[in-house]
């Protein structure tokens, strides 16, 4: 999961440096053909080494994705309606989160779609659900294809005609939807177009292949940081660091808190279910044939003599300071089961999944193994409790419909800020709730309220960043801040993720705060509602 954030991050940064250098759609083309083929490949990959590889590629062009579509779109609205369709355009995060999890719960559990070529390739269900998630990409790029360039863009690097083209169908097509496919479209005046930067080529005559695909590469790199620093410049200097703040800020708190939410409950769920464990003590078994599951037991100080366990389930389960004594153990399949300080003497294991870390601190005196599986043997038909990450994560994906609905109607009535600050102090003022969220039933409706609140300060932000940048930087500042987003978010996963298991009050305060604090600073960006696209 942190290596293809890690990806985003860096794709987030160099795609939308790129937009701004080659234009949004070819920068969408390249990167979105980038992710769809590492995707692809990582579904088929064998080493992990290789697979991590793949992911990390895949990452990087999805990164592109957010920074260069929302300047794209932006770029062919009317401005009375920009706010509003961009909000429409960020609840398609939403529905491909809705997908993600509809495939995942569909597909994951079906152990039966496995398939293997000899022991050197394996192909497991969750190898499909990858190629399911990389299909929506592979539509993309066969779209983008018949999509025009943007004309905002094509002006600011002075290809007025182009531009002229593109608009004119624009205007041709919505004139023919109104019924008024008579009026013509017409330019009264055009901004003076600048002089576009010429690439020279050292040694372009002599010079390697290699040598001018060098001086290539650094020079458009070089033109990428030069875009990103005048992102620092006057006018937008002020603009570039507040919304440093409040995107840190709001990616701190809702990604930190969203993989808190998932481990609570799964804390919860711990603790309860180690509430009912059984304890037996000084047990004495001999010539017994077990052939039933065993669940949530403690077994201390036992002795089983010429015992069997055939075609058993052993699920969290532990023996503790016992003897097993001519016994046999076949066809065992075991999850979180542990013989503690045991001891072994002429016992069997055949087809089982008993591997040594199994076995802590304990002796084994003329035991035999035959056939020991390895790996995960439990398939979700016996660990109910691997549906509810689906569950859980398909609900507190659902639950941000409503605040996306909402999002998209008030964003050009009650403004881009009001919606911004509102919502990040409204899901500050939630978290205080989580103090109350004593059962999972409880948690899951405070990750629903959570999710709804905390969407619409994510709309009103990407609204609010592509109106507050000039065409000639746009892509760049809002990947910049996409890349800062990343960060912040791997740094709330591992601050909030290491908190699980100690406290509430860190977590819940920590949060509050920076969305709150987050939330004030936003308040003090200037309003685009009625701003034409710089």
């Amino acid at each position: 999961g942190s290596i293809v954030y890690l990806g985003m991050m860096v794709g987030a940064f160099f795609w939308g440096g790129l937009a701004d250098k080659v234009g949004r759609r070819q920068s969408l083309l390249i990167c979105m053909s980038v992710n769809g083929f590492f995707a692809f490949l990582s579904s088929f990959v064998q080493g992990y080494g290789f697979f991590l590889f793949c992911r990390l590629f895949s990452g990087f062009g999805i990164g592109g994705a957010l920074p260069t579509v929302f300047s794209y779109f932006s770029e062919v609205l009317a401005r009375e309606k920009r706010g509003e369709h961009l909000s429409w355009l960020c609840m398609f995060w939403m529905i491909g989160g809705i997908y993600a999890s509809a495939m995942a719960w569909a597909i994951i559990p079906h152990y039966g779609w496995s398939f293997s070529m000899g022991s050197a390739y394996q192909f497991h269900s969750w190898r499909v659900f990858v190629i399911v998630c990389a299909l929506p990409c592979v539509s993309s790029v066969v779209a983008l294809t018949f999509m025009p360039e943007s004309p905002r863009f094509l002006l600011e690097v002075g290809k007025h005609d182009e531009a002229w083209m593109i608009l004119k169908q624009i205007h041709d097509t919505n004139m023919r939807a109104r019924g008024q496919p008579e009026k013509v479209f017409t330019v009264t005046r055009i901004k003076t177009p600048k002089q576009i930067d010429e690439l020279i080529e050292i040694e372009s005559e002599t010079g390697t292949w290699y040598r001018r695909c060098f001086v290539r590469i650094r020079t458009e790199l070089y033109g990428i940081w030069l875009t990103f620093m005048r992102c620092f410049n006057y006018p937008v200097k002020d603009n570039t660091i507040k919304l440093t703040a409040v995107w840190f800020t709001l990616s701190f708190g809702y990604y930190g808190l969203s993989v808190w939410f998932p481990d609570v409950i799964k804390h919860l769920q711990s603790d309860e279910y180690a509430s009912r464990v059984k304890h037996f003590h000084n047990e004495e078994v001999s010539h017994f044939i077990f052939n039933f599951t065993l669940e949530n037991q403690i077994h201390s100080n036992g002795e089983y003599i010429n015992d069997r366990f055939i075609m058993m389930k052993f699920k969290s389960v532990t023996f503790e300071d016992s003897l097993f004594k001519n016994c046999v153990f076949e066809d065992i399949t075991s999850l979180n089961t542990y013989f503690r300080n045991c001891t072994f003497v002429n016992t069997t294991f055949y087809n089982t999944d008993l591997e040594q870390y199994k076995f802590v601190d304990s002796e084994l005196i003329n035991c035999t193994f035959f056939h020991i599986r390895t790996g995960c043997q439990i398939s979700f038909d016996d660990d109910y409790s691997a549906y509810w990450i689906y569950f859980v994560n398909f609900l507190g994906t659902l639950a941000v419909l409503p605040g996306n609905i909402v999002s998209a109607l008030l964003m050009d009535r009650i403004g881009r800020l009001t919606m911004l600050g509102g919502s990040m102090v409204l899901s500050g003022i939630s978290c205080f709730f989580l103090w109350f969220g004593t059962s999972e039933s409880m948690m899951i409706g405070m990750l629903c309220l959570y999710n709804g609140l905390t969407i619409s300060a994510w709309n009103s932000l990407d609204v609010i960043t592509v109106e507050l940048y000039p065409t000639d930087r746009r892509a760049t500042g809002f990947g910049f801040l996409n890349a800062l987003c990343k960060a912040a978010a791997v740094l709330g996963n591992l601050i909030f993720g290491s908190l699980v298991a100690i406290t509430k009050a860190i977590p819940i305060l920590l949060a509050s705060t920076v969305l709150v604090c987050g939330g004030l600073v936003g308040l003090r960006l200037p309003d685009t509602r009625t701003q034409v696209l710089m």
